[in-house]
């Protein structure tokens, strides 16, 4: 596929549109300075700072594949085929934070603790093993299990925090995966500083990650490896910098050992009035290469989304293009949210040399008296997947019906979804938030993503006790 005329023309409309009626968002450059607020200075004290709060999620989605494929479940020790997956999960967390302790190093702790219980315990609708819901070997359901999710120590002086042990981190390759029924979380080292007002920075180190759906600790593996190598090690560090009020940059690097070096530029900007017409405008762009043992072999891989999103009122559009440049997927850590491209959605549309374009309408029911309703709608297609340059061995799986690199040539796909989201705005239940999704995904013969339609409904409910 390629973008049509009307397509192109549509987008340098909307730009020239956009940058005609756009005045208010300010454009001033923004000058670095300390900041005049230490953070450590205001501090509470660690018995007066504390907070105890949670949150439980009813997480409910149900899959149906189409054509020939097919999901797997162990009936009488033989595997058999099914057409629909459910999984319906309650899960619950319940952190205690302390506030800093008052001096010039302050100390804090965090812990938290991670519940889920399996709503549905059938084996033949969960059909697998520990993909959504914890099972035992046999594929029979977890009842109810816990665990430790977040327990951490911090330091801080002034505005920068050093934070030692398990903790939730957020940066465009490392990066909490938060849409289960729990989160995943990381071991290690990390380092946030925010001395200066429009420039903060990150450094970290990890060996472990907690995932969403195990009770137990693991290396790190790459999202679509199909020969499941591991690292224990995984390091990065990287800055987010706003040059002016209307533009925010972020640049990051990672070393995962023996996996890959990866390389990240992210910009966001703003123009224009959402009353009148503003115009966002995004960028996101990954460099990838082989690293020390070369555990997931060669890789030298090119990826970058760019989206324009208009805004009228209650009305949002957006067009996004991404392109992977590379014999092999764009890849990221498993268990994490490392993939900050403008179509990365039931489908990541990340195989080798894809190109994808997806249009989305948003419409937000505020500016109609509706505070909190959202409604969206998009189609994603992507095209020219060809893997068959590929030499590796990390992305072929012979047995494989879908996923294998080597007979991907030309392949193609598509995905649309619609979906509606309701936080509720005051009373006892003031921040829970319901979203409804609907996605239906359409591939060639050889596309790993293949043909199925998906439902959900998740339900997040906040708390706090203290």
């Amino acid at each position: 596929m390629k973008l049509s005329n009307s397509a192109l023309l549509a987008l340098a409309i909307s730009s020239i549109t956009a940058t005609a009626h756009a005045e208010s968002i300010s454009q001033d450059f923004v000058p670095t300075e300390l900041n005049s607020k230490s953070a450590q200075a205001e501090t509470k004290g660690f018995i007066e700072g504390q907070s105890l709060s949670g949150s439980t999620r009813n997480w409910y989605a149900n899959e149906l594949k189409r054509r020939d494929d097919r999901f797997s479940y162990n009936h009488n020790g033989v595997a058999t085929p099914t057409p629909r997956r459910i999984n319906w999960v309650q899960g619950t967390i319940l952190n205690y934070t302390s506030g800093f302790t008052e001096g010039t190093v302050g100390v804090s702790t965090e812990v938290a603790a991670y519940n889920a219980i399996a709503l549905d315990r059938d084996r033949k609708d969960i059909a697998g093993k520990n993909n959504r819901t914890l099972t035992h070997s046999d594929g029979d359901a977890v009842g109810q299990w816990s665990k430790l999710g977040l327990a951490n120590v911090k330091f801080r002086v002034s505005n920068t925090t050093l934070t030692a042990g398990r903790q939730n981190f957020s940066t465009p390759i490392v990066d909490v995966i938060g849409n289960r029924p729990l989160p995943s979380s990381f071991e290690g080292i990390s380092l946030h500083s925010e001395e200066l007002n429009n420039l903060s920075f990150d450094l970290a180190g990890f060996d472990r990650v907690s995932p969403r759906t195990e009770q137990s600790l693991s290396k790190f593996r790459s999202e679509y490896s199909a020969t499941g190598v591991e690292t224990d090690k995984v390091y990065t560090a990287g800055l987010n910098y706003q040059p002016f009020k209307s533009l925010k940059t972020s640049l990051y690097g990672a070393k995962v050992k023996d996996f890959w070096n990866q390389y990240y530029f992210g910009a966001t900007h703003e123009l224009g009035d959402s009353q009148v017409l503003s115009l966002t405008t995004g960028l996101n762009y990954y460099k990838t290469v082989d690293e020390g043992k070369k555990l997931m072999g060669q890789i030298d891989n090119d990826t970058y989304s760019l989206s324009l999103g208009l805004t009228h009122q209650a009305h949002s559009l957006t067009f996004s293009y991404q392109e992977v440049s590379g014999n092999e997927y764009f890849d990221y850590l498993h268990e994490t949210n490392g993939i900050y491209l403008a179509n990365s959605l039931l489908s990541d549309f990340n195989g080798p040399n894809e190109k994808s374009f997806q249009i989305a309408y948003g419409l937000n029911m505020a500016e109609y008296g509706v505070p909190g309703l959202k409604f969206n709608i998009y189609q994603a297609r992507g095209w020219g997947i060809d893997g068959t340059h590929y030499r590796g061995v990390a992305y072929t799986d012979p047995g494989a019906k879908r996923g294998d690199l080597s007979l991907m040539d030309g392949e193609s796909h598509y995905e649309y979804g619609i979906g509606a989201s309701y936080a509720v705005q005051s009373g006892p239940l003031k921040a829970t938030a319901i979203r409804a999704t609907y996605t239906t995904h359409r591939a060639s013969e050889h596309q790993a993503d293949g043909n199925i339609n998906e439902f959900r409904l998740v339900t997040t409910i906040p708390f706090n006790i203290l």
